[in-house]
């Protein structure tokens, strides 16, 4: 299966490639490489991947271009032919997006719009892409489902995503393209990315500095971590949308749809309190953290819940790390990977 992974110098991006190969698919790569965060953290995934590819039987092709340029994806689809896409490339951050959504339009509007029209005109089999459980937005009924509206989103970052989910539906609709949104609830893990909480807090934990817990630490959260949503990924992505087999074409319901588009949520399904995500830091660090507690910032949605019933029944999985193991194994990496910080 030679499978296109959009985003693979990214967090998610680079351990879904990197399981693919593991396991003998033959991925290309796509990733503009930018200065979001440290360019040299993408760049040491990069190289993580060359090695994997070396010691597995699928071939690995990288290309380095932007997805907000046409012609360069158009020349990726012509050139390498996937059969299945795994789009994980996306502007990333709820608060960035309030100082720059001009960023979001670019890759997360225009970028996706040039993925879709490569697909569809590739004959591409399955799109797989990224969603965010921040959708759900002003939503207080939990645990958020995929089967209730997401039409409230809070900031411009959600916007773009919920604005993902209904592009992929029409093009689902107009050219019978299979598409999957996964709705992605606050992951973490190694090899993340250094504007997530979890990093920020160790850091500043190793350092002596303060934390600050917005919402005065009140926040819930349905931590993921990072294994968990890469499982869901891949078994999503290897059971292609089909159309709603009950679908009457004589008395179509309005609130449904017949194109093979689908949508599912990925997340712990146990929401944990910020605060006890920071003390499980605390103890896989051997350090306390010095806290500071601030209001709730602006666009920030207080809970997130995931439903998972449907992920559940549609690929046989349901993620269940616990929030201690996760971090731990967060923990472990930091601490190799950048031997430098205070002991």
């Amino acid at each position: 299966m030679r499978i296109l992974v959009t985003g693979n110098a990214g967090f998610i991006g680079y351990h879904v490639a990197r399981r693919l190969l593991e396991r003998g698919d033959s991925v290309i790569g796509f990733d503009v490489v930018n200065d979001y965060y440290d360019p040299a953290l993408k760049e040491a995934r990069l190289k993580r991947l060359d090695e994997t590819a070396s010691t597995s039987s699928g071939d690995y092709q990288f290309v380095r271009a932007n997805l907000a340029d046409r012609d360069a994806v158009d020349s990726c689809f012509a050139a390498h032919t996937p059969d299945r896409v795994i789009h994980l490339a996306a502007q990333a951050g709820v608060r960035y997006s309030i100082e720059n959504p001009h960023a979001y339009v670019e890759s997360n509007i225009v970028a996706y719009t040039n993925i879709l029209e490569a697909c569809r005109h590739a004959g591409v089999g399955h799109l797989t892409y990224a969603s965010t459980s921040s959708v759900y937005g002003a939503n207080t009924d939990m645990p958020f489902s995929e089967h209730r509206p997401a039409d409230h989103p809070l900031q411009f970052y959600a916007a773009t995503k919920r604005a993902n989910e209904l592009m992929a539906h029409a093009y689902s609709h107009l050219y019978r393209l299979p598409t999957t949104g996964l709705r992605f609830f606050t992951v973490y893990g190694p090899w993340g990315r250094p504007d997530m909480a979890l990093f920020l807090f160790a850091r500043k934990i190793l350092a002596g500095e303060p934390i600050t817990l917005f919402n005065h630490g009140n926040h819930t959260r349905d931590f993921t971590f990072v294994d968990d949503i890469v499982e869901g990924v891949i078994r999503a992505s290897d059971q292609p949308a089909e159309p709603n087999a009950d679908w009457d074409s004589a008395n179509p319901d309005p609130a449904t749809s017949n194109a093979p588009w689908r949508l599912f949520n990925i997340g712990n399904n146990n929401p944990v309190k910020l605060t006890d995500y920071v003390a499980a830091l605390e103890e896989a660090l051997g350090r306390k953290a010095i806290v500071e507690l601030l209001p709730l910032q602006p666009g920030d949605v207080p809970d997130t819940f995931a439903d998972t019933s449907a992920l559940e029944t549609a690929v046989g999985y349901r993620p269940a790390t616990s929030t201690q193991t996760g971090v731990r194994a967060f923990v472990d990496w930091y601490l190799a990977h950048y031997e430098n910080v205070p002991a």
